[in-house]
């Protein structure tokens, strides 16, 4: 599994095509850190962790069908299963979001005029999980592994995205946000963020089974 992991992170860094979605999360993350005024730094992860949710849909879906079908079938041959490549990217995707995202959780320090506590650290540390997870989740089922045309993919990535992020207080990103927002309680908000983050994990669980199934029956 980590030479797979590295054979993944190293496709992926040769391909720069990480760069577009990552540039998207830092500019939102700078614009509204910098725009925050006198906000608690726990209202500032809220709106950070949806553009994160965002930047890892669309680094998910890109890593995916970056990778070639030829070599894909190599890297599965050589694993052995098609679930451990799958599980690699999946790992890559999620390490690569979450280490952009720890460099922001420090970002009120420098851009505007804030205090971070440790409890701030612990409830970022969980909404960036959040929002990594739940956009891996979703950038895994509206890629080609599962959705192969294009356009049926971008629907499909539109819909979700908005059914897990406008419904008011539905888990895990508009409750989130909603939460960092509305609650000043440092217990109830770290109890409230980690349960989003527990959601989160079980559905990149449960689309990462679907995934699976469906390219195994492909490949």
């Amino acid at each position: 599994m980590i030479a797979l992991f590295r054979y993944t992170m190293a496709a992926m860094l040769h391909s720069q095509r990480y760069i577009p979605p990552l540039l998207l999360f830092v500019g939102v993350a700078f614009v509204f850190t910098g725009s925050s005024g006198s906000l608690p730094v726990a209202a500032i992860y809220g709106p950070v962790s949806g553009a994160l949710f965002v930047s890892s849909v669309w680094l998910t879906v890109t890593l995916v069908n970056a990778e070639d079908p030829v070599r894909r079938v190599i890297a599965v041959v050589h694993a052995g299963r098609s679930r451990s490549v799958l599980v690699a990217t999946v790992l890559a995707a999620l390490a690569t979001s979450l280490l952009v995202s720890a460099l922001m959780l420090f970002l009120p320090l420098v851009v505007g005029d804030h205090a971070i506590t440790l409890d701030d650290i612990l409830v970022g540390v969980l909404a960036m999980l959040t929002g990594a997870s739940t956009g891996v989740a979703i950038g895994l089922i509206v890629s080609r592994l599962v959705i192969r045309r294009t356009g049926h993919a971008v629907i499909a990535a539109l819909i979700l995205m908005s059914v897990v992020s406008f419904p008011q207080d539905l888990p895990p990103i508009n409750r989130l946000i909603r939460l960092l927002a509305h609650t000043p309680d440092a217990p109830d908000l770290l109890l409230g963020t980690a349960g989003c983050a527990a959601v989160a994990l079980a559905a990149l669980t449960a689309s990462t089974l679907i995934t699976d199934a469906v390219a195994d029956r492909r490949d």
